[in-house]
C-alpha cells in the first residue's frame, strides 16, 4: 500500500487532459484518418492490402471470404472493430468511389444509392491486379517494416507503390484539427505529370496542367472552373463546380424529357431522385410530370419526364441550382508527409511520390545487387570446384561429416564459407560439361547485371530512367480514357420565373396591419367585398388582380420595401385572414406597410414617387427596384432622422402632385420639378412645413374630373374642386384648406383626389368605419370645414381616411386592380 501511495502524482486536470488528448490527436492524425503522401493509403487500407498479399489472396487466385481477411487484419495488424475494417475494405471495392479498384469483391458491396453492403460472412474478396503494383517488390527490402501492435509480426510502414495512388484514387478523411479531400485523377494523366516533373523539376503547375487536366471522377460528370483547379493545385485548397451529365430528349408525342446519365462524385443517387420528385410534388418547379430511376446493369439513367409545354432548359437549370445534380467540390489536399500532416499542392504531392519511388528503386537495386554479387561469388566457387573436381571429391570423401568437409575445402583450396556450402550441397548430375557451360554463362550474365545495377546506383539519371520506364509500363497496362469532362468557365445559371411557378391569375391583397395573401379568382368571385377575411380593427390596404409570375412591392413607414413575388404569397381563400408579411420577410415590430405597388414588368418607363412626413419627395425609375434576392427588407428611400415614408405611387412623370398636411395646408405642383434620383437618395423638399406640422397625404392627380376630399379628426368631411388649389411650385407652404378655429380646430387626417363614383372611408379611434359616397358630399371652397360625417363624441376622433373605389381601374405597373385600391391615407395625432 505504501508503494502505491508513493507513486501517486498530484497534477492539474488540464495538464492531464491536455497530455492525453495530444497523444490521441497525434495517433488519429498519423495512424488513422489521413493518407500517406507516398502510397496514398491510410493505415487500415495498407494493412488490409498487406494482409491479403501475405495470405496469397491475390488477383490470380480464387476469391476468399471477406470475414477471413477481416479476421487476419484485426488479429495481426489492426486492433480495432471489425465493422471499421470491413467498411474500409468495402470502400476499396466500390467502383463509384474508387477510380481504380484496389479490391475485387463478389456479392453485395453496397450501391451508389447508399445501400449498405452485405455482411462480411456473405461476401468474397481478393486483391485487384493493380493492387499488386502497389505491393510489387515489397519482399526486396524496398520499404521499412515496423513491429505490429503486439510485436509478434512486422508490417510495412508504407507500400512501394509503382503508381501515384494518392492522386489516382484520391482520399477523404477527418481527424483532430485536420480534414482531407483529395479528388481522384486519371492514371495516365498523373503518370504523365510525374514523368514531366522528373524530366523537368522546375516545371510549374501551369505546365503540369497541360497533361493533368483536373480531377477525373469514377462517376464522370462535368467540372467547371479551371481557375479553381489551378488554385487547388498551387495551394492545396480550391473550389470547383461539378455537375451531372444530362441531355434533353424529344419524344415522338412531342413532349420532352431530361435524361441524366452521370451524377457528381459522392452524390447519393436515390436521394437525388427523391429530391427531384419532391420538387414535382411540392410544385416548386412547374413542368415536371414524373421522375423515374431507370438505372440497370448497362449504366446509370434517371429520367425526368416533362409536361407538354414545359421549358426543358429552364427545368434543367433549376435542377442544377437546387439539387445535387450540381455540387461544389472543395479541394483540401492534406496528407502525412515526413510524419506530419501537411497541406500540399500538386507539385508537393508529385515530389513526395517521386522521392519515395527513388528510395524504393534504390533499395530494390541494392537488394538485387547484393543478391547478384552473392550468387556470382557462389558461381565462381562452383566453376573453380569443377575445374579441380577430383581433388574436391577426394577431400570430401576423406571428411567425417558436412562440417568437416566444408573446413577441408576452405583450408585446402581457399574456398569461402558460402562457396564451400554450395559445393557440399551440389548434386552429382550437375558435374557435367553442360553444367560448366551454364555456370560460365550465368557468371557472365551476373557480371553484366552487377554492372548495370551499380550504374543505376551511381547515376541519378539512370535511376530516373528506370522509374520512368516502369511508370510507362503501368500507364500502358492500366491507363484508360478520361471520364470527367473539364470546362473552363463556371456557367451562370439563370432560371426564368415561368419555370418555377404555374401561370395563374390571382387576387393579391395586403391589409393595413401587414397581412398578405393571394386568392384564386374562383374564391374571389364566390365572395363579395364585405366577406374579406382579416383581423378585427384591420382594413384592406390594397388588392390587385395579378399573375403568379408578377411581383408585389410593399413599402413601409421606415423607407424600406419588401420584394414579394406573387407566387410566394400564401394561397388563402378570400374569406380567411392572410399571413403576416413577417412570416415571409423579417420586418421590425414597429415597421408598418403604408403602400403596395404591383409590377408585371420592371422595364416599364415609369417612376416610383415617394412622399415623406417631413415633406420630402423623390422620384426613381421603377427598374431600379428589381432584385434577385429578397429575403430581407431593402432601402427604398434615404430618410432623415425622425422622418417616415407617408405614401408611394407609380407615375409616368407627366402628372401633378398634391400634398396635404396635418394643419390643413395643400400644395399642388408638377412632378417634372422632381428630378429622377437613385434608390439610396433622400429626394428634394416638396413642401415647406410649419413647426409641428407634417404631411398626411401625397398623391398624383389623374385628371381634371377629380375633386379633392378631406377628412378631419373631428369627423368632418369636405370636398372642393381642383380649381380651388392653384398649381404652384414645390417647396412652398401651400394654401390653407381648413378655416382656422380658436377652440378645438379641425386637423387634416387624410386627403384624396377622388371621382364622383368613389366612396371614402374614415376609420375612427374606436376602430369603427364610417363610409360616405363622394357624390353625397357637397362641393365647397377651401375656406370651409365641411360637414360632419359622424359625431366625435359617439365614435371618437377620426384617425384614417381612404378610398373605396368601385369598378376595375388601372393600378401601378400596368396591372388591373380589384374593386379596392388605396389612393391616399393619413393618420392623425
Amino acid at each position: 500500500m505504501k508503494n502505491i501511495v508513493e507513486n501517486l502524482h498530484d497534477l492539474p486536470l488540464e495538464e492531464v487532459i491536455g497530455d492525453r488528448f495530444s497523444r490521441y490527436s497525434k495517433y488519429i492524425i498519423q495512424d488513422r484518418a489521413l493518407p500517406d503522401a507516398r502510397d496514398g493509403l491510410k493505415p487500415v487500407q495498407r494493412r488490409i492490402l498487406y494482409a491479403m498479399y501475405v495470405e496469397g489472396n491475390t488477383a490470380d487466385k480464387p476469391y476468399r471470404k471477406s470475414a477471413k481477411t477481416v479476421g487476419n487484419v484485426i488479429g495481426n495488424f489492426h486492433p480495432h472493430g471489425d465493422v471499421a475494417v470491413y467498411d474500409a475494405m468495402v470502400r476499396l471495392s466500390q467502383e463509384w468511389k474508387m477510380r481504380h479498384l484496389l479490391i475485387e469483391m463478389h456479392g453485395n458491396n453496397g450501391s451508389i444509392d447508399g445501400d449498405p453492403p452485405a455482411a462480411m460472412r456473405y461476401t468474397e474478396a481478393r486483391l485487384s491486379q493493380i493492387s499488386t503494383e502497389l505491393l510489387s517488390d515489397i519482399d526486396k527490402d524496398t520499404v521499412p517494416f515496423v513491429p505490429n501492435f503486439d510485436d509478434t509480426d512486422k508490417e510495412p510502414a508504407v507500400l512501394p507503390a509503382r503508381f501515384p495512388n494518392l492522386l489516382v484514387n484520391g482520399s477523404t478523411g477527418i481527424s483532430a484539427g485536420y480534414a482531407t479531400d483529395i479528388p481522384p485523377h486519371n492514371l495516365a494523366e498523373v503518370i504523365d505529370g510525374v514523368i514531366m516533373r522528373m524530366e523537368n523539376p522546375e516545371c510549374t503547375v501551369e505546365d503540369l496542367m497541360r497533361v493533368i487536366k483536373g480531377p477525373d471522377f469514377p462517376t464522370g460528370g462535368i467540372i467547371q472552373g479551371i481557375d479553381g483547379i489551378k488554385k487547388a493545385y498551387e495551394t492545396g485548397k480550391g473550389k470547383i463546380v461539378v455537375r451531372g451529365k444530362a441531355e434533353i430528349e424529344r419524344l415522338r408525342n412531342g413532349r420532352e424529357q431530361i435524361v441524366i446519365t452521370e451524377i457528381p462524385f459522392e452524390v447519393n443517387k436515390a436521394q437525388l431522385v427523391k429530391k427531384i420528385d419532391e420538387f414535382r410534388y411540392e410544385k416548386k418547379v412547374d413542368g415536371i410530370a414524373d421522375v423515374r430511376d431507370e438505372t440497370d446493369r448497362t449504366g446509370l439513367r434517371i429520367v425526368v419526364e416533362l409536361k407538354r409545354d414545359a421549358d426543358a432548359e429552364g427545368v434543367l437549370n433549376y435542377l442544377y441550382k437546387n439539387s445535387d445534380l450540381q455540387i461544389t467540390y472543395n479541394f483540401n489536399m492534406v496528407a502525412i508527409h515526413n510524419r506530419r500532416p501537411k497541406l500540399m499542392g500538386l507539385t508537393d504531392l508529385l515530389d513526395a511520390y517521386i522521392e519515395h519511388r527513388k528510395e524504393v528503386v534504390e533499395n530494390r537495386t541494392r537488394h538485387e545487387l547484393k543478391k547478384a554479387r552473392d550468387r556470382k561469388h557462389i558461381v565462381e566457387g562452383l566453376m573453380k570446384a569443377v575445374s579441380i573436381l577430383d581433388d574436391v571429391i577426394r577431400a570430401i570423401r576423406a571428411s567425417k561429416d558436412k562440417k568437416d568437409a566444408k573446413t577441408r575445402l576452405m583450408e585446402a583450396f581457399s574456398f569461402t564459407e558460402p562457396q564451400s556450402e554450395a559445393i557440399v550441397n551440389l548434386q552429382l548430375y550437375r558435374l557435367t560439361n553442360t553444367d560448366i557451360t551454364q555456370l560460365r554463362k550465368e557468371d557472365e550474365e551476373l557480371a553484366k547485371k552487377i554492372k548495370e545495377l551499380s550504374s543505376i546506383l551511381d547515376s541519378e539519371k539512370k535511376l530516373s530512367k528506370v522509374i520512368i520506364k516502369e511508370l510507362k509500363e503501368i500507364r500502358e497496362k492500366y491507363g484508360d480514357e478520361r471520364r470527367t469532362a473539364v470546362e473552363e468557365e463556371i456557367e451562370e445559371i439563370k432560371i426564368n420565373l415561368e419555370v418555377l411557378v404555374g401561370n395563374e391569375d390571382v387576387i393579391a391583397s395586403v391589409t393595413r396591419e401587414g397581412y398578405v395573401k393571394r386568392t384564386s379568382l374562383r374564391s374571389f368571385a364566390a365572395s363579395n367585398l364585405e366577406d374579406f377575411g382579416m383581423k378585427e380593427g384591420d382594413h384592406l390596404l390594397s388588392a390587385f388582380e395579378m399573375n403568379t409570375t408578377d411581383v408585389l412591392l410593399l413599402f413601409t413607414n421606415k423607407g424600406n420595401y419588401l420584394y414579394c413575388p406573387v407566387h410566394i404569397l400564401p394561397d388563402i381563400r378570400w374569406k380567411e385572414p392572410g399571413q403576416h408579411i413577417a412570416n415571409l420577410i423579417p420586418v421590425e415590430r414597429d415597421e408598418a406597410v403604408i403602400g403596395a405597388v404591383p409590377v408585371k414588368d420592371f422595364n416599364q418607363p415609369v417612376y416610383l414617387l415617394f412622399v415623406t412626413k417631413k415633406g420630402m419627395v423623390k422620384k426613381t425609375w421603377l427598374k431600379n427596384y428589381q432584385v434577385n434576392r429578397y429575403s430581407k427588407p431593402m432601402a427604398a428611400i434615404l430618410l432623415k432622422e425622425g422622418d417616415e415614408l407617408a405614401a408611394v405611387h407609380v407615375t409616368d412623370g407627366t402628372k401633378e402632385l398634391f400634398l396635404s398636411t396635418y394643419f390643413g395646408y395643400g400644395l399642388r405642383f408638377h412632378e417634372s420639378e422632381i428630378n429622377p434620383t437613385g434608390v439610396r437618395s433622400a429626394g428634394v423638399k416638396g413642401i415647406n412645413l410649419k413647426n409641428g406640422d407634417f404631411v398626411v397625404s401625397g398623391h398624383p392627380i389623374e385628371d381634371e374630373r377629380q375633386t379633392i376630399v378631406l377628412a378631419t379628426q373631428r369627423g368632418a368631411v369636405k370636398r372642393m374642386p381642383l380649381s380651388e388649389m392653384e398649381t404652384s411650385s414645390r417647396a412652398k407652404r401651400g394654401l390653407i384648406m381648413l378655416r382656422e378655429l380658436k377652440k378645438n380646430p379641425h386637423r387634416n387626417i387624410g386627403t384624396a383626389a377622388v371621382y364622383d363614383t368613389d366612396t371614402i372611408a374614415v376609420r375612427t379611434e374606436k376602430n369603427e368605419k364610417v363610409t360616405v359616397p363622394v357624390k353625397e358630399i357637397r362641393l365647397g371652397d377651401r375656406y370651409s370645414n365641411g360637414s360632419f360625417a359622424f359625431a366625435a363624441e359617439d365614435k371618437g376622433y377620426g384617425k384614417q381616411l381612404w378610398i373605396e373605389r368601385n369598378g376595375p381601374v388601372k393600378a401601378g405597373g400596368g396591372q388591373r386592380a380589384s374593386d379596392l385600391e388605396n389612393q391616399g391615407e393619413g393618420e392623425g395625432r
